[in-house]
């Protein structure tokens, strides 16, 4: 009898240490545990019913991602976001994504993979425009991030995608924060447009300035916001 392959995945093996991870990862970008929230590795192998030792690594993936901060002699402590933080993580954006846009409009300019890199792009940007229609604020910033990161992804510059990677959850937090002072998610869409444009068009210098304006801008007011 001739075997039948199937497309499908293959059933994943997590560690209790990783899924801690991801159930404490969602549970701070979520709100649930807010930022600059005390933790203790007895509560939360507690509540999470797993063990010290599970937790304690489980922390320690969520330091390198810059969700909690290890005090010594005190503990761990989740993340905040003071307008000194907000300034940090935009002016590296600025860097990160300016290079990231060159990248991919050069690509596009010189045809290397031009049809693919702008179906990707649209596919972001068509998803971006959705989540605003729906009004879900939870949603928006989720495919807001996801848009940036696919112009990091389309940059096909391996080491950036892995630094962007590290600050990328501290990233969807302050997106979170900076989409909420925004009126109306028609105007996120209209923040965005700009840089997609310039993208699509392969016009190099105009990508660039359209990426550090776009998180400058946005991120002077979220500054001066924390700051107040």
């Amino acid at each position: 009898m001739e075997t039948t392959t199937f497309n499908i995945q293959k059933v994943q093996k997590r560690s209790a240490e990783v899924q801690a991870a991801d159930v404490l990862r969602e549970a701070i970008i979520s709100g649930n545990i807010p930022l600059g929230s005390r933790l203790t590795e007895i509560n939360s192998a507690e509540q999470l019913g797993v063990s010290r030792s599970t937790i304690r690594t489980a922390f320690h993936q969520l330091v390198q991602e810059g969700l909690i901060i290890q005090v010594p002699y005190t503990g761990w402590t989740v993340m905040t976001l003071s307008a000194h933080d907000a300034w940090e993580l935009y002016t590296l954006r600025s860097s990160l994504e300016a290079l990231a846009a060159r990248l991919v409009a050069k690509n596009i300019q010189e045809g290397k993979k031009a049809e693919t890199t702008r179906a990707y792009l649209n596919k972001a940007f068509d998803s971006l425009k959705a989540a605003c229609a729906t009004g879900s604020k939870s949603q928006i910033a989720i495919e807001d991030m996801n848009l940036h990161k696919a112009i990091i992804i389309l940059s096909g510059h391996n080491r950036l995608i892995d630094q962007y990677s590290r600050i990328q959850h501290q990233i969807l937090i302050y997106i979170q924060s900076s989409d909420a002072l925004v009126a109306e998610p028609a105007l996120i869409i209209a923040q965005h447009e700009p840089l997609v444009a310039a993208l699509l068009s392969g016009n190099v210098d105009e990508s660039v300035k359209a990426a550090v304006a776009h998180n400058e801008s946005e991120g002077s007011i979220l500054v001066e916001h924390l700051d107040n």
